[in-house]
């Protein structure tokens, strides 16, 4: 058995102007991941084509003994927190699949997202057979709603709530955003659509993680999708090629801070 869910994220962007704002910030967040030998090692970030389908391929390691539930940490070996993230980045269609290499077959979490210039009201836009669509809990993710968020990981200054973009003057997001944007077609617009499947085969704990990793990844999407928001005004102007350099540059940062110091922040990255 797995757990499946798809996560609508709306935003007011174009799907054009997410793919830079959502590759700045998985690199921004990334290095609030990283330090005290744990965070994230990248060991491939390079261009990939593959039965028609080409993108940007990431592998990495993530070292986040810490971020694992207590109960996992008891009775898991030493070494065996240890996860490999695969990614094909084929925007606006992204694949991301984490293993461990400890429970082999028994663990996956495969996160596929489809990026669509609407407000979140296609159904199945995966294609999944219908039965198993039938299965699937729809969630949506309010970015303006702070009462989806943790108290712990809240900040005034990543709150669309209150923030306005200086160079876009998008912001701040009211209650009745989305419905604003849906009656102004000038403004852009796009849906996240994030389905989320999770398989964890052990016995007598096999929901509980798999809910538990859902709700982390609601709180993931939650946050990243806040930040990306309020950090409009550092990347609407960058390039896909600002992005890559950036990305080569975070790369060699991430394995300085792994290697020295504490983890500096608790807000999680992105999935792809």
């Amino acid at each position: 058995m797995v757990l499946i869910k798809e996560f609508r994220v709306v935003l007011p962007c174009s799907v054009q102007e997410y793919q830079v704002g959502q590759l700045y910030s998985v690199a921004e967040a990334s290095k609030n991941e990283t330090g005290g030998g744990e965070g994230i090692e990248v060991l491939k970030n390079e261009p990939y084509e593959k039965d028609g389908e080409k993108g940007q391929y990431t592998h990495k390691i993530y070292h986040l003994k810490s971020k694992v539930p207590a109960f996992v940490r008891m009775i898991a070996p030493e070494g065996s927190l240890v996860f490999h993230e695969k990614a094909w980045n084929a925007y606006p269609y992204c694949r991301t699949i984490v293993t461990n290499e400890y429970m082999k077959d028994d663990f996956f979490i495969k996160i596929e997202t489809w990026h669509k210039p609407d407000l979140g009201t296609l159904e199945n836009v995966h294609g999944l057979d219908p039965n198993t669509w039938k299965t699937v809990e729809v969630v949506h993710i309010d970015i303006a709603d702070r009462s989806q968020v943790e108290p712990a990981d809240y900040k005034a200054d990543e709150d669309p709530a209150l923030f306005q973009s200086v160079k876009t003057k998008r912001g701040p997001l009211g209650p009745n955003w989305k419905k604003e944007l849906a009656s102004n077609p000038d403004c852009p617009q796009m849906c996240a659509y994030k389905l989320v499947t999770i398989k964890f085969k052990w016995w007598g704990l096999q929901s509980k993680v798999e809910n538990f990793i859902q709700k982390q990844e609601k709180r993931i999407f939650t946050n990243f999708h806040r930040q990306l928001f309020c950090w409009i005004d550092k990347w609407i102007d960058l390039t896909m090629e600002d992005i890559r350099r950036m990305e080569d540059e975070t790369q060699k940062e991430l394995e300085t801070l792994r290697n020295q110091g504490q983890v500096r922040g608790t807000s999680a990255a992105s999935d792809e």
